[in-house]
């Protein structure tokens, strides 16, 4: 049964779980410097040990790829097809735009846009294999430029081998855990070292993830998937089907659903039960609402939008439009009844690889802008150097650094 709490209780619910991250970076960490050191000898053991590798090295060849796309339904193909296009036609509107303007005269500024040499993408394939996964982080590369898109999952499925080869993804990896980080991080004879890392993991994927940052670009740290649902007046199938759709993912899985009506309060709860008694996933989704979920009594539609740019969650679900202006922190904003959570997953466009465990607070989700490098461009001409000489000379000097100073008083005759 999901707990009904008052908003002064939700205080312990919305701390943040470790998630034992302390515990797996020290598990991580050897890992790491194991395919540092050893390359391709250690990534396939580990992929022996872990991953039921049974060919010589981890890259899938490009044959299977072909025979697994060959096998996909028509109606996956066409699912496939329309998840494609919305998710290209949106990250193509999220691009940084080049441009070069003339802001005084003999002074133009702006911007070049370079995609990234090479990218690594972490597919999970676990619990549940996510083609979606593979859709959410290649496409956006792809619409972005990147010459080299990499791709890699522990225990690939055919679903995901025959996306890939949709893709047109040469780059497949049968790889995973802190393992599959560190070769993209270092790079290896067999797997090419990446620029950034993109895509979702378990928590040593999340581990291996932090240690690596700066050694190599990721999106972020993921935690466990959450959803954060405001409604006084919602359908209780809709709502309890929401929540049931986040907790379905894991067991550290958290929904929670804000609302003024003790009357709807009572309706989703036992709407959720209902659910849960047929939901093929239910043995997962049962802990995940009983451990880490609630149903929320709140006195306001402010106190809701407070409790929830506090929580900053990765998804949050407005069944009334009008509180969008009080949205500060989350990740992606699902509005009205018939904007489903599972919209945004598979089919409608934005990306659902998405910041988790207060991570909203800092950044968006993945988008075509994180395979990117925006470059500024300056060109002064000599009248336009000389009006910002007193500038740029008076700062110079202030810091010490004399030989700024005169760089720009040589071209000046002074």
């Amino acid at each position: 049964m999901i707990r009904i709490l008052p908003s002064n209780e939700i205080g312990k619910l919305l701390e943040r779980r470790a998630a034992r991250m302390e515990q797996a970076v020290a598990v991580v960490r050897p890992i790491l410097n194991a395919v540092r050191r050893r390359g391709d000898k250690a990534l396939v053991a580990y992929a022996r040990k872990f991953d039921r590798l049974d060919r010589p090295d981890v890259r899938v060849p490009a044959k299977e790829l072909a025979a697994a796309a060959k096998g996909l339904s028509p109606e996956f193909r066409g699912a496939v097809e329309t998840a494609v296009a919305n998710v290209r036609a949106f990250a193509t509107l999220q691009m940084p735009r080049p441009f070069s303007k003339r802001v005084a005269p003999g002074l133009e500024l702006g911007q070049i846009v370079r995609p990234l040499d090479c990218i690594g993408a972490y597919i999970p394939a676990g619990r549940y294999p996510l083609p979606s996964t593979l859709i959410m982080t290649v496409v956006p590369a792809q619409v972005a430029g990147v010459p080299r898109i990499c791709v890699c999952a522990p225990r690939p499925v055919p679903e995901l081998l025959g996306t890939a080869h949709l893709l047109g993804v040469t780059y497949f990896f049968q790889m995973g855990g802190a393992q599959a980080i560190a070769a993209f991080a270092y790079g290896t004879a067999t797997v090419p070292r990446a620029d950034r890392i993109v895509g979702p993991g378990n928590i040593y994927v999340a581990a291996a993830k932090k240690l690596l940052a700066g050694e190599v670009g990721i999106d972020f740290v993921a935690g466990p998937t959450e959803v954060m649902i405001i409604s006084d007046d919602g359908d209780p199938r809709y709502l309890a089907g929401d929540m049931l759709a986040q907790a379905e993912h894991d067991t550290d899985a958290c929904a929670v659903l804000l609302t003024r009506s003790k009357r709807l309060a009572r309706a989703v709860a036992a709407e959720v039960d209902r659910q849960l008694a047929i939901l093929p996933t239910a043995p997962v989704a049962r802990k995940a609402i009983e451990r880490n979920s609630a149903i929320v009594l709140v006195k306001s539609a402010g106190e809701a939008l407070a409790i929830s740019n506090r929580f900053a969650p990765e998804h949050l679900c407005l069944h009334d439009a009008d509180l969008l202006s009080g949205v500060v922190h989350a990740g992606s904003v699902f509005l009205g009844s018939h904007s489903p959570e599972a919209a945004g997953d598979y089919a409608s466009g934005p990306n659902h690889v998405l910041p988790t465990s207060g991570a909203a607070r800092l950044r968006g989700g993945l988008s075509a802008a994180d395979y990117v490098k925006v470059i500024s461009v300056q060109n002064l001409d000599r009248a336009a150097l000389g009006r910002l000489a007193p500038a740029i000379t008076t700062l110079a000097r202030a810091e010490g650094l004399e030989a700024h100073a005169r760089s720009v008083e040589v071209r000046l005759g002074r």
